[in-house]
């Protein structure tokens, strides 16, 4: 396998040399893009004599009379040859110029050709790292699929301490080994997942909702789509930023948007939280503040689970349950109402609930009864595991 690394004009540059030369441990042949003010820091010599590879510095190399010169398409050959591009260590301007899609020299107009995952690894002072446009920057570039790698927390070269500087080489390397080692086994398979809670109006400036993040679903989304899926994400109100996603507000709304879209997908992972009632009546104004007791009178909303089950036609069905007590029980009785393939069981309460961490712990249950207990891991991490039984029961 090849990578690409990017090196970008910081300080961090003399680590990216490491970089190199742990990705040739692994057995993986790498190509050195530089920036003119990464130059400035690391010779392209030096990642010349590591990689054994031409390193690219101009957009055009050589002697350009006419039509006649060489380089000119090394931007575009080299894109098409690769399996990961790593730009380690961005700086802010360089994180930027690939969220603007700016292509002024050749790493930027490199960035524009390149179709195989594209990874960051943003490297700079704490003040720059916390400023509102570099953390815009990011999102624009997480919302186009771009892996984030998050720099550490430490001291900085200018003798200040907070985060932003570069992650350690060895978690670097192991994240894009990851990433190049993950199975394509969702390749051609459309994926639909829900994610997040719903939000039901009780007057023009109150609703009620639940505690739901919305994590975990965005979590499966990304790691159904680094797996080969084609993935339609449909999210209520969160913050969080996925390419291909469908926002909706009301549990009615989430029903709706489900049943047109999953009529000819393979898969569907239920892993929102949608509010199961909702105020029978909305108010046209605002209820003022009384003394008097207020009595809020709710009925059911759509049961989006169990009507899929009930169309189901050769898909696989996945859904979640957060339960309190009876984590076992309550999970098969859920699986066998909705009449699912599998079930996800999470606690909904004590120091390791799901809700609004970046942690879980959850029991896996099929249909035919096999139980699975995985132990508290990271939502990316219990995501794969989540498809790893989705690919056996495709199987």
């Amino acid at each position: 396998m090849k990578v690409a690394l990017g090196v970008s004009g910081g300080i961090a540059c003399y680590k990216a040399a490491e970089i190199v030369r742990r990705l040739q441990d692994g057995g993986l042949d790498v190509a050195v893009l530089m920036t003119k003010a990464a130059t400035q820091f690391v010779t392209p010599l030096t990642f010349r004599a590591l990689s054994g590879n031409k390193v690219y510095v101009d957009l055009f190399e050589g002697p350009q009379s006419g039509t006649d010169f060489e380089g000119a398409f090394d931007h575009i050959l080299l894109a098409q040859s690769i399996d990961l591009f790593l730009v380690a260590p961005a700086t802010a301007d360089c994180i930027a110029r690939l969220a603007a899609g700016i292509a002024d020299d050749f790493l930027t107009t490199f960035h524009l050709a390149v179709r195989a995952p594209v990874v960051v690894a943003p490297a700079m002072n704490t003040r720059m790292w916390e400023h509102a446009s570099v953390q815009a920057n990011l999102q624009t570039l997480i919302n186009r699929g771009v892996h984030i790698i998050e720099p550490e927390v430490g001291q900085m070269a200018c003798r200040t301490y907070g985060p932003g500087r570069l992650a350690a080489v060895e978690q670097i390397v192991e994240f894009v080994t990851d990433l190049l080692n993950r199975p394509r086994d969702l390749e051609g398979r459309k994926v639909l997942v829900t994610a997040g809670p719903t939000i039901e109006d009780i007057d023009p400036v109150r609703f009620i909702s639940n505690r739901s993040s919305g994590k975990m679903g965005y979590a499966i989304a990304r790691a159904a789509r680094d797996r080969g899926a084609n993935v339609l994400l449909i999210s209520g109100p969160t913050e969080l930023q996925f390419p291909s996603i469908l926002r909706v507000r009301t549990t009615e709304e989430m029903w709706r948007a489900v049943l047109e879209n999953s009529t000819d997908v393979d898969v569907v992972i239920k892993a929102a939280a949608p509010l199961d009632f909702r105020p029978a009546s909305i108010a046209a104004q605002k209820i003022k503040k009384s003394t008097a007791a207020l009595t809020l009178h709710l009925e059911p909303t759509p049961d989006i689970l169990k009507e899929l089950g009930t169309r189901k036609n050769g898909k696989l069905l996945v859904g979640f349950a957060a339960e309190t007590e009876n984590h076992v029980q309550n999970g098969l009785e859920k699986l066998r109402a909705k009449n699912l393939d599998l079930i996800v069981v999470n606690p909904a309460s004590g120091p390791d609930s799901a809700f609004d961490s970046d942690m879980n712990h959850a029991t896996l249950i099929d249909a035919s009864g096999h139980i699975e207990e995985i132990p508290l891991v990271t939502k990316r991490v219990m995501a794969d595991k989540i498809l790893d039984r989705v690919v056996q029961l495709l199987k």
